[in-house]
């Protein structure tokens, strides 16, 4: 893969195309009489312009003839997309501004129809139901394995899928999340082959692994493995702005044509012009430094590992003497271990590659760090809080029972410095022998499925308290965000167990999506089966 993306650097040009031609049209003086209204910021309120500058609000254009289309097969954006499927390793790539969401919408649109079974994780992204609900197909759920004392899911396991696969043999296509939002990352090339030997396509949620193409010691891609549909946030771990994805394809199993099609139908007619340019210009960045990029972010990434693994209060010094802390790398970008005198044990640690293959669990996106806090006396929501707001550290993923950061490309020498002396405030200030609660939120068994998901949403609805709402069919995507896992979906029976899961969640300060201004949850009017 490495090789031959370099081999294709001769034919890049030295600044992006697209971007180049967008770049010429924002510096160019004319007369417009065009979308946007704030006519290239010059109708713009004045704290915006002060926010974003001139020079991007006047590259804030529609589709003007030198830029194209964004559903033309050709011309500059086209061409674009091009460069992305060389570099990525696909055969067919498509810019995505609506995020990974409507790629993976698209996905289901193309693969799946009315009444169609698609076999898919429990713990997938509130897009694939969406997704159903659009096409009208049904889901066969599969449930990760679980590791009860982390309270963490894994991915599925080939095993899991065989079965699913045995048992709903006109199922249509398979979808899998590939990594998780920990970056744990399941045994992909043996669901390939499972998947494949049925001649169904694989979908892959790669979210969160747009990186993984272009360094041997990250997981490999999901195409490499096999995917047929890859859609990747390329915003998430890459250079692209925020809402910027792709969605990649290789294979006949899925045509083209038809992903084409489906795209058209869940994406804006009017892209912002800026999402699209960072899109092509992630792409050369990657094409001409993806492995030097990648190594500097692995090495930050062990750092950061190495340094809270062993991390333990100070005992010298006195308490609380955090800011001494130094982190460095040196030239070689090997690790500098700080001094440990008079440490001893304290209430954290890491989410760690595995030794050896384990269930769900074939390897870690070693960028992405999960640091478990239940030994510290306090959970994750109100960890985040005091990193967020008093230590000037803020993650990507607060939990119960542990919290993810993300460390990519952008992410630099004071940044692991500061985390690094974040935690040691924490782990200063925790009590000797602080009171572990024993873990709250229990994996959820799968509540029965009562109708289809699109049923549910296009039936008559009433609005019920969330301990009403027990034994009712659910009619609204109801899940804690992030990650935006569902805890129910449409057309499922409301359990009790569900319930309890929310209402913890609430108690701790987490989020939950899906309920009404009041707390109230949307449910079938009537609950009868179909």
């Amino acid at each position: 893969m490495l090789g031959s993306i370099s081999s294709r650097l001769s034919v890049i040009e030295p600044y992006p195309i697209f971007l180049r031609k967008l770049q010429a049209i924002a510096q160019r003086p004319h007369a417009p009489f065009y979308t946007p209204g704030h006519r290239r910021g010059r109708g713009a309120s004045a704290a915006l312009r002060d926010l974003l500058g001139m020079a991007a609000l006047r590259a804030d254009v529609p589709e003007l003839p030198e830029l194209g289309n964004l559903f033309a097969t050709e011309g500059a954006i086209a061409d674009a997309q091009t460069l992305a499927a060389q570099t990525f390793g696909a055969e067919n790539t498509w810019f995505l501004v609506n995020g990974s969401t409507c790629g993976i919408i698209a996905a289901i649109l193309a693969t799946c129809g009315t009444g169609d079974k698609i076999i898919v994780p429990r713990n997938l992204h509130q897009s694939v139901i969406s997704g159903l609900i659009l096409a009208g197909a049904d889901p066969v759920f599969v449930q990760p394995p679980y590791n009860a004392q982390r309270d963490i899911a894994y991915g599925v396991t080939p095993e899991a899928i065989a079965a699913a696969l045995a048992s709903h043999p006109e199922a249509k296509a398979v979808l899998v999340v590939y990594p998780t939002y920990q970056g744990v990352c399941s045994d992909l090339g043996a669901i390939a082959q499972l998947v494949h030997a049925h001649n169904l396509p694989l979908i892959v949620d790669e979210a969160h692994g747009a990186h993984f193409a272009f360094h041997p010691e990250l997981p490999p891609s999901a195409l490499s493995l096999g995917a047929d549909i890859a859609v990747q946030s390329t915003h998430k771990t890459l250079g692209a702005l925020t809402q910027a994805a792709m969605l990649h394809h290789q294979g006949d199993r899925v045509t083209p044509q038809r992903l084409s099609r489906a795209l058209q139908w869940v994406q804006s007619t009017s892209p912002n012009y800026l999402l699209l340019a960072s899109l092509e210009a992630a792409t050369v960045q990657m094409a001409e430094q993806g492995n030097a990029l990648m190594t500097q972010t692995l090495a930050l990434a062990h750092c950061a590992r190495e340094v809270l693994t062993s991390l333990t209060p100070l005992t010298k010094g006195g308490r609380g003497d955090y800011n001494s802390l130094q982190l460095s790398v040196d030239s070689s970008q090997k690790f500098l271990p700080l001094t440990k005198g008079g440490w001893r044990d304290c209430g954290i640690s890491i989410l760690q590659p595995p030794s050896s293959l384990q269930p769900g669990f074939a390897a870690l996106d070693p960028t992405r760090l999960t640091v478990f806090t239940r030994g510290l006396g306090q959970n994750g929501f109100d960890l985040d809080v005091q990193l967020h707001e008093q230590l000037g550290v803020t993650a990507e993923l607060p939990l119960e029972y542990h919290l993810t950061f993300i460390i990519s490309l952008g992410s630099t020498d004071e940044d692991i410095t500061q985390l690094i002396q974040a935690w040691q405030h924490l782990v200063n200030a925790a009590p000797e022998n602080p009171a572990i609660a024993p873990l709250a939120l229990p994996p959820l068994p799968l509540p029965p499925l009562v109708c289809s998901p699109r049923q549910a949403c296009f039936a008559p609805t009433k609005t019920r308290s969330l301990a009403e709402a027990i034994g009712e069919v659910c009619a609204a995507i109801v899940c804690p965000y992030p990650p935006g896992i569902p805890v129910l979906m449409p057309g499922e029976r409301v359990t009790g167990e569900a319930i309890a899961y929310l209402q913890k969640i609430q108690q701790l300060g987490g989020e939950i999506t899906g309920l009404d201004s009041n707390g109230a949850l949307q449910i079938m009017a009537s609950s009868d089966s179909r």
